[in-house]
């Protein structure tokens, strides 16, 4: 098996072209990582991956996953500019600077407000489900195992708990489904700006493992960050 670790802001995912993998196996390979990558087919300009999370289930789209697996395709094999497909949905990653990566997700549907034991939330549809909060990001250690496994999201959710900083800025701490908290989170990046800013336009995310630009238009996300090999 070949297999390399890359990090996107601290958030590790182990690359893995093992075309068996197994929740037992994942669940061994992704300790000391916020999952697995597998590429389960590759040219030049395209690759298909699967996204595992550490407890050994699969996510149906990952932000820094997807760019990640652009970034290791393009080092891999020249390219600028490469598609990703999960699932069914394709991603377009290219590059805009030194180690830097934009990716072109796709549609985002953001819900109504809503209440779920008293905690107002938004619920985002990134390819994946998102539940965001708007408060204080310290929150989330006690707000996201809370509402991951509440029985209003039967399939789980990631949770992140947002501060708005000011007209497109945002401070943001993330659970992750299936991981826990995660030091970033594109998906979730591109989660909070939707939630917090339905006028859309470009919005900049902190997280404890650094900033992700969003940048949001007709019901579309692109989003900005970097990917490189841990070393």
């Amino acid at each position: 098996m070949t297999s390399s670790r890359w990090h996107a802001h601290g958030n590790v995912y182990l690359v893995s072209e093992d075309d068996a993998l197994t929740p037992d196996a994942v669940r061994e390979q992704a300790q000391g990582t916020d999952g697995i990558v597998q590429i389960v087919g590759a040219a030049d300009e395209v690759v298909e991956i699967v996204i595992w999370n550490t407890d050994g289930s699969t996510a149906e789209m990952s932000g820094n996953g997807t760019r990640i697996a652009g970034a290791w395709l393009m080092a891999r094999s020249g390219a600028t500019d490469v598609r990703v497909v999960v699932g069914p949905r394709m991603v377009t990653v290219r590059t805009v600077g030194k180690g830097l990566y934009e990716s072109e997700l796709g549609e985002v549907k953001v819900g109504a407000r809503e209440r779920v034991d008293g905690i107002e939330l938004t619920t985002v549809d990134v390819g994946n489900p998102h539940a965001v909060v708007v408060g204080d990001p310290d929150d989330v250690t006690r707000l996201g195992p809370l509402l991951e496994t509440h029985p209003r999201f039967p399939n789980r959710t990631n949770v992140q708990v947002a501060r708005i900083d000011g007209p497109g800025e945002v401070t943001a701490r993330v659970w992750e489904r299936g991981v826990g908290e995660t030091t970033a989170s594109g998906s979730s990046a591109v989660a909070v700006a939707a939630a917090t800013h339905a006028e859309g336009g470009d919005v900049l995310v902190h997280f404890p493992g650094g900033d992700l630009r969003v940048r949001l238009r007709d019901g579309c996300a692109w989003l900005t960050g970097p990917a490189e090999p841990v070393v």
